[in-house]
């Protein structure tokens, strides 16, 4: 099952309507299952490039299923549409679940999944707005998605416009000063059109995150630098949906959705593993993988 086609909707259909008939009538069962043929796609992409990022791939799988079936106003006929709203991807190693959503949206064919990595290829090991339809922004340097994000909110507040921005955050990104430095400045500005939702599976290139950099208590900092906070498991549907609903009514005030994951959801053997951070899997292992994903 593929995700609805925005592009296929009656050009007399105003954004919202065309959001509200295609996307808001999904049920859970249906995104469950477009959460998984996302997942197939990773580990079809990264198998064949022989390189990639899957584990922090899987892990936000749902998260990002929710942003593009419930969430965004956006045409992929029209990527540059200026009212649409945005999704950052800020942790731009997780190229292969943001590029794998944009083809099952109709951004372009999903054939051109397999192209992941390729000379001349539209599809980088990070993501490049200057080439890839429906990327927001170049990404590759860790920790500058956010405010980036606060850049686009501001300007649409300036243009007097009323979409909304979301950018996805990897919790071993929260590492980098400048996610702090954008956090102040969001409180301060007071960006309440802005939601920001961590990725936090607990692990980094490194490791684990408690060996590394621990942010505990991670909750508690969000907090004191002036966001409401909402923690959720990042693998419910229901409790995604109901954290974005929840932000969408706050007022005066940015909002971070801590989303707990799991490193390499779905796949028995890269759940949890850190190895799969940074590493693609082998052919044997893409057999594996897919079965399971069946």
């Amino acid at each position: 099952m593929s995700l609805p086609k925005l592009g296929n909707s009656s050009s007399t259909t105003s954004a919202d309507n065309v959001k509200a008939e295609v996307f808001s009538s999904l049920s859970i069962k249906e995104m469950e299952e477009i959460a998984k043929r996302l997942r197939r796609h990773i580990i079809t992409m990264t198998g064949k490039a022989g390189s990639g990022h899957p584990g922090g791939s899987l892990s936000a799988v749902e998260i990002v299923t929710v942003v593009y079936c419930r969430l965004l106003r956006h045409k992929p006929s029209d990527p540059q549409w200026s009212d649409r709203d945005r999704f950052v991807l800020s942790k731009g190693h997780a190229a292969p679940l943001l590029y794998a959503a944009l083809a099952e949206c109709g951004y372009f064919p999903v054939d051109e999944l397999l192209t992941l990595r390729q000379m001349d290829s539209r599809l980088q090991g990070h993501t490049d707005r200057a080439v890839t339809p429906g990327v927001e922004m170049s990404a590759g340097a860790l920790g500058q998605g956010l405010s980036f994000t606060i850049g686009i909110t501001l300007a649409g507040r300036l243009n007097s416009q009323d979409y909304r921005a979301y950018v996805l955050l990897g919790d071993g990104e929260c590492d980098e000063g400048q996610i702090w430095e954008g956090a102040m400045a969001a409180a301060h500005f007071k960006v309440d059109n802005l939601t920001a939702i961590v990725d936090n599976n607990r692990q980094q290139i490194d490791g684990w995150n408690r060996d590394v950099m621990n942010l505990d208590p991670f909750n508690s900092k969000w907090l004191a630098f002036g966001w409401h906070v909402i923690e959720v498991d990042g693998h419910d549907f229901t409790q995604l949906i109901d954290a974005f609903n929840q932000a969408k009514m706050v007022k005066g005030q940015p909002t971070v959705i801590i989303a707990h994951t799991i490193k390499g959801k779905g796949v028995s053997f890269m759940e949890n593993n850190p190895y799969f951070h940074g590493k693609a899997p082998n052919a044997e292992e893409v057999e594996i993988a897919l079965k399971e994903l069946e």
